[in-house]
């Protein structure tokens, strides 16, 4: 999607809504000093529900680590003399493959040529994925994708057994050394001939595209997951910050560095992509794509065609690297803070924490074995598009909002932030808290729904039914543990009069005069 027609719905959903719910997670979580679920008890215990559906959500997110698999895979290839994604003359090839060396027989001499694949996707499909015919036929583990998983997840528990106190020195190297890697991509992929074909249709506004609700929500999902908004994340890094901090003014920074960093790369992406189609005589909308097709098809079949190929694919798939590897120790980081506040007892005792740690990472490895099987790649598609789907994330933010800003308190939490960082926050975020961020979460929440389509793979793979089924229950499972544990809290209550149910919905003692009483202690 160009960028002309997704800006406009970009920046008012980063207003509207991403600004305000990054800076109502993260200072909840600063002040309850809780992970993601066992914060609600202190504001709402009724709403606790949410935190285990957050739950869910991460044990989902964490399938996520296979692109991290992926990536090592191919920037060891990428060391090759001859990439081997950029030729024909290998093992796994077949009879209709395109090449992109021009000295090949299997050259772009053959574009003309129908029912012709491209090097760069028989390397994907037949040598990285070695895909089966479907997720009914899972066949047997990749040796060398299961080994390049092994590496990550022990690279992991090196990254976080300590807690922050590991993970924070790891995150100097892994955070900073991508914009490093961005910039070097940026500038060559400024220079390369046909570059500003693929900026100008990056950047191209088509304003009919407005009308589309299509482009309104994948815009507002973009800003949910590049920000890590309604799934508990920001709440639970938020959780190790100081009760001083000021993340008001972080809140600004760290959204505006997000989105800036976003836009930038879109240049390095379509730069690199206007280049591919001119050297191959199409249309820059012919070879864009998405997904995990853009990352291990498009750009390293583009960088094949680069003077120094491998330079250039070693430093994006070192980029790609380190980004998936933040992403995974932050999400396996939030999973076990939270599991191990919901059992103080168990898991803090001197020793513990790197026990729990170790078997996390253990179980969860043994567990994605079947990611890197044969048909690994059609059980990612479905839980990538219905374990952390857009569904979930419209519907728990809309939760949030309600619970926090309607039964705990929009007024309380303004009063929390300026205790805490001597800024009283504008009365525009309780507006954004009380009645945009809902009304956005539900007309989203329900035209999805309205829209929804059943997962294809490829656009000719049709899942069977029970697959479908099973994407349904793991949807519902994080949106259910709503209703459902509200309903349980209110059941299994003794007391059934309204002050007890506000009660539920609210703790009595007020908050504002937490940090009062902290220093009278103190003292």
């Amino acid at each position: 999607m160009c960028l002309g027609a997704f800006l406009v719905p970009y920046v008012v959903f980063a207003l509207l809504f991403g600004v305000p719910l990054f800076l109502l997670e993260t200072s909840i979580g600063q002040y309850t000093q809780e992970g993601f679920a066992t914060y609600w008890r202190k504001l709402c215990p009724l709403a606790q529900g949410i935190g285990y559906g957050h739950i869910l959500l991460k044990m989902f997110e964490l399938s996520f680590i296979i692109i991290q698999s992926w990536a090592l895979f191919y920037l060891i290839y990428s060391f090759s003399s001859q990439l081997p994604w950029a030729s024909c003359e290998n093992s796994w090839n077949t009879a209709n493959c395109l090449s992109l060396d021009p000295l090949d027989s299997n050259s772009t001499n053959r574009t003309t040529v129908k029912n012709t694949t491209s090097a760069a996707v028989e390397f994907w499909e037949r040598r990285v994925l070695g895909m089966s015919g479907g997720i009914e036929e899972l066949g047997s583990v990749r040796w060398e994708l299961a080994l390049c998983l092994l590496v990550c997840w022990v690279f992991c528990y090196f990254s976080i057994w300590k807690s922050v106190r590991s993970s924070g020195k790891v995150a100097y190297v892994t955070a900073t050394f991508p914009y490093v890697m961005l910039l070097i991509l940026l500038i060559r992929g400024a220079t390369l001939p046909g570059a500003l074909d693929g900026i100008y249709y990056y950047l191209y506004p088509d304003i009919n595209r407005l009308a589309n609700f299509e482009v309104w929500i994948e815009a507002g999902a973009q800003i949910m997951f590049s920000n890590s908004l309604a799934s508990g994340t920001l709440i639970v890094l938020g959780s190790y910050n100081d009760y001083n901090n000021d993340c008001y003014k972080d809140c600004f920074w760290i959204c505006l560095l997000n989105s800036g960093t976003s836009f930038v790369a879109g240049f390095v992406i379509f730069s690199v992509l206007g280049f591919m189609a001119q050297a191959q005589g199409v249309t820059v909308d012919t070879v864009v794509q998405s997904g995990p097709g853009l990352a291990f098809i498009a750009y390293p079949q583009a960088t094949a065609l680069m003077p120094l190929p491998q330079f250039w694919t070693v430093c994006f798939f070192l980029m790609l690297l380190f980004l998936s590897v933040d992403t995974h120790f932050v999400t396996v980081e939030c999973l076990i803070t939270s599991i191990t506040d919901l059992f103080p007892k168990l898991f803090r005792k001197k020793g513990r924490n790197e026990i729990f740690v170790l078997l996390i990472c253990s179980i969860s490895f043994v567990i994605q074995l079947m990611l890197v099987a044969e048909g690994g790649i059609y059980i990612f598609h479905l839980l990538d598009f219905y374990g952390s789907t857009r569904a979930c994330l419209y519907f728990l933010a809309l939760c949030e909002c309600l619970a926090l800003s309607w039964g705990f308190g929009a007024d309380r939490i303004i009063n929390i932030i300026e205790d805490m960082t001597g800024h009283k926050p504008n009365v525009f975020f309780k507006l954004c808290w009380k009645y945009i961020i809902p009304l956005l979460s539900l007309i989203s929440f329900i035209l999805y729904l309205v829209d929804y389509k059943h997962l294809q793979f490829n656009d000719w793979y049709i899942y069977p039914d029970w697959a479908y089924a099973l994407g349904w229950i793991m949807m519902l499972s994080s949106v259910l543990m709503v209703p459902l544990w509200a309903a349980g809290k209110i059941i299994v209550s003794v007391k059934t009069s309204t002050e007890h149910l506000s009660a539920l919905c609210c703790p009595p003692e007020d908050p504002a005069l937490r940090r009062n009483n902290t220093l009278g202690e103190e003292m």
